[in-house]
C-alpha cells in the first residue's frame, strides 16, 4: 500500500489535535511563564515522550481494553482530573513577586527541568482524551493491512512532532523581550492557568460520570 496519503492524513489530523487548546498546552505555558524556557522545554520532551506509551499501547491492543472496561477508563479519568488538580492548586496560590523576587524567580529555572519533564509525562500519560485519540486514529485512519514498520514511523514522527510544537512554543512564550514582563507579571498567567487547569480537571470528571452513568 502507498505510505505518503496515509502518512499525510495522519500528520494533518494529528497537527489540528496538538495545537488545539488543552492540559499539555496549559503545563507548558505555566512552566514557561513560571520557571522559564529550559522547564518549558523539559514538560514538552515528557509530553512528546508519552505520545509513544499512547502508541505502543494502542499498536499491542492495550488501549481496546482500556476503552471496553469502564471502571478502568474512568479510573483513569480520576487520576488524571486528580493530577491536574494537584497542579491547579499550586497555579492558583501563586504569589505577586517583589522587584528582586525577579532574580530568583530567573533563578527557579535551573533544578525544574526533572520536574517539568515528569509533569509533561504524566499529563499527557494519563489524558484520557489521547487515548481515545490515538485509538480512533489506529483503528479508522490507518488500515488494518498497514505494515508494523509503518505504524511505529507515524508513532514516532507524532511524538516528535508533539515535542518540536511545544519546544516552539516554549521559545514564543520565553522571548527576551517579554521574559521581564512575565517575572513579574507571570502570577496572574499562573493563576488563570491554574482556572484552566481547575476546569479541565472539573469536566474531566463530570464527563467520566456522565458517560459512566
Amino acid at each position: 500500500m502507498s505510505f505518503w496519503p496515509e502518512f499525510l492524513m495522519i500528520a494533518s489530523v494529528h497537527l489540528l489535535a496538538v495545537a488545539s487548546p488543552g492540559p499539555d498546552f496549559a503545563i507548558v505555558l505555566r512552566y514557561a511563564v513560571r520557571f522559564g524556557r529550559r522547564a518549558a522545554i523539559f514538560a514538552s520532551l515528557g509530553i512528546g515522550l508519552a505520545i509513544l506509551l499512547h502508541v505502543t499501547y494502542s499498536l499491542v491492543g492495550i488501549g481496546v481494553i482500556i476503552k471496553t472496561t469502564p471502571w478502568l477508563f474512568q479510573l483513569l479519568t480520576v487520576l488524571a482530573a486528580g493530577y491536574l488538580l494537584y497542579l491547579a492548586q499550586g497555579a492558583l496560590r501563586a504569589q505577586a513577586p517583589s522587584a528582586g523576587d525577579a532574580v530568583a524567580l530567573e533563578q527557579q529555572t535551573r533544578p525544574a527541568g526533572l520536574k517539568a519533564f515528569t509533569a509533561g509525562f504524566i499529563t499527557n500519560g494519563l489524558n484520557p482524551k489521547a487515548t481515545l485519540f490515538f485509538l480512533s486514529l489506529f483503528a479508522v485512519i490507518i488500515s488494518a493491512e498497514t505494515p508494523f514498520s509503518y505504524k511505529v514511523i507515524y508513532g514516532i514522527y507524532m511524538a516528535l512532532a508533539t515535542a518540536s510544537w511545544f519546544c516552539l512554543l516554549s521559545f514564543l512564550l520565553t522571548n527576551s523581550k517579554i521574559r521581564g514582563f512575565l517575572l513579574l507579571k507571570g502570577y496572574w498567567f499562573d493563576r488563570l492557568m491554574g482556572v484552566l487547569l481547575l476546569a479541565l480537571a472539573v469536566k474531566l470528571l463530570f464527563s467520566s460520570f456522565v458517560d459512566g452513568s
